[in-house]
């Protein structure tokens, strides 16, 4: 896992199971997506009347224990463990979001990023207490409740959205899963023995010991209830724009996507990277996690043996969570430590999956060097970053990028390295086996697939209410 790859999304999880333990089910979906989320964690069951919801800050094991759990009883559950990509850190924006007008309730959980939530806020007329997306969602959907289901209030909603989204949501009765028209973020099904779930990736399937069937389409709305499983289309799907990144880092690497499983993928960049930028060295080391699978690719190519050099405490979150750049640089020294009787004295190929800000892959140069290296090589399996993205993954603006001013060369003076070699965008779209037009690469080439409005930042929907965003 990269020291200061990009910032995640959210996990999403659903299941419809009478029967089952719900709510332990969704637990263990959202445990198994951790990583894509850890500020704050939520559950919402239904027993065919009510709906209950339970969510707090903190990662999945922090906000649920047995007794909250047991609490928890019904025939459906929807969960989501979250990253704020739009709203700042606050019970309020916490998910699943829960709407009910007394005849009717739903909640919702969601991952990804609009882009016409000004549009959006306009056409309701007026402003709720969070500060998301998914909340301006959840009260459209609400206010079409009025007259439809669910369901048929989804498929009135769904259509005025732009930009990426996922969505599990439920009533009383039903969940539901929609995914956005260019399946930018990913989003799967499975069977259980007396049901089924959804899950934003599949290594939350696995651990429930539901089988894969299908993942949704790209503007496909699922329904699971007591009448099986059933398909409606609320938009055609212009092209398929699954986000790049889901391979390079978002995902878990025994997850997969596109019938491909993630650590293979990785394992095939390491590969290209190792003929794209070929070295002497002595040792390939990876930037635990998401290096390991790559720097194993990268070994294999060039016969350079593999092995750790750097031990990360799987206990400390992600570093990027902390958001001060002082805080960011100490987390760096809480996650990772060189082992100095591997390193010295030695030529390392580090690799890592991505370079933003640079300040992470500098410390970790300087930190090898420090434990005896005798020359730093750092291979990177994407290529450099030069435009922020807008949905849903938070690189937000151009000058926190340090590609998107410097060349190769200054980068790699500026992080310390002896060489700095990414992998072309060719050579990352090959790996993945799929057809470059099948992907969202803007965050390398700027191309966006869905045009996103001027002067868009991270907190789009803070900035056109005027809230705080403290």
């Amino acid at each position: 896992m990269g020291a200061e790859s990009p910032k995640d999304e959210c996990g999403l999880f659903g299941v419809w199971a009478p029967g089952e333990d719900v709510a332990r089910l969704t637990y263990f979906g959202l445990f198994a997506q951790q990583h894509r989320g850890q500020e704050s964690a939520g559950i919402a069951v239904s027993d065919g009347h009510n709906i209950l919801v339970y969510k707090d800050l903190g990662l999945v094991a922090q906000v649920f224990n047995e007794a909250t759990l047991a609490t928890l009883q019904g025939d459906l559950a929807v969960g989501h463990t979250r990253y704020s990509t739009t709203g700042s850190t606050t019970w309020d924006n916490a998910q699943p979001v829960f709407k009910n007008d007394g005849v009717r309730a739903l909640s919702l959980g969601h991952n990804g990023n609009l882009v016409n939530t000004g549009e959006l806020v306009a056409r309701l007329g007026h402003s709720s207490a969070a500060t998301t997306d998914s909340d301006l969602v959840a009260t459209m959907l609400a206010s079409e409740m009025a007259h439809h289901d669910l369901e048929g209030a989804a498929m009135r909603v769904l259509p005025e959205l732009e930009g990426a989204f996922c969505f599990v949501m439920s009533d009383e009765r039903s969940v539901f899963a929609a995914r956005d028209p260019h399946g930018l973020r990913p989003l799967a099904l499975g069977k259980l023995p007396q049901g089924f779930v959804v899950a934003s990736e599949t290594c939350a399937l696995d651990i429930v010991g539901a089988t894969f069937i299908r993942e949704v389409e790209p503007g496909e709305l699922v329904r699971i209830d007591d009448r099986g499983l059933h398909s409606s289309r609320f938009a055609r799907s212009p092209r398929a724009a699954l986000c790049i990144f889901e391979f390079v880092y978002l995902s878990r690497a025994d997850s997969r996507m596109k019938g491909a499983s993630v650590h293979e993928v990785r394992r095939e960049m390491g590969r290209l990277l190792a003929i794209e930028h070929p070295v002497e060295a002595d040792l390939v080391i990876a930037v635990p996690n998401t290096g390991h699978s790559a720097a194993q690719g990268y070994s294999e190519v060039s016969g350079i043996p593999y092995g750790d050099g750097l031990h990360k405490n799987q206990y400390v979150g992600r570093t990027f969570i902390q958001p001060s750049q002082s805080l960011r640089e100490r987390g760096v020294k809480l996650k990772l430590n060189p082992l100095p009787d591997t390193i010295r004295g030695k030529r390392l190929i580090v690799v890592d999956d991505s370079i933003v800000r640079g300040t992470t892959t500098r410390q970790i140069v300087a930190m090898l060097r420090e434990a005896g290296a005798s020359e730093v090589h750092i291979r990177i399996t994407s290529p450099p970053i030069r435009w922020p993205c807008f949905y849903g993954i938070d690189m937000s603006t151009r000058n926190e990028l340090v590609a998107a001013d410097l060349a190769v060369e200054e980068i790699r003076t500026y992080v310390g390295a002896d060489s700095l070699g990414y992998i072309s965008l060719g050579g990352l779209v090959e790996s993945t086996g799929e057809p470059s037009e099948d992907f969202c690469r803007a965050c390398f080439d700027g191309e966006y697939p869905i045009p996103v409005p001027e002067h868009a930042g991270k907190f789009l929907l803070e900035d056109q209410l005027q809230l705080p965003t403290a």
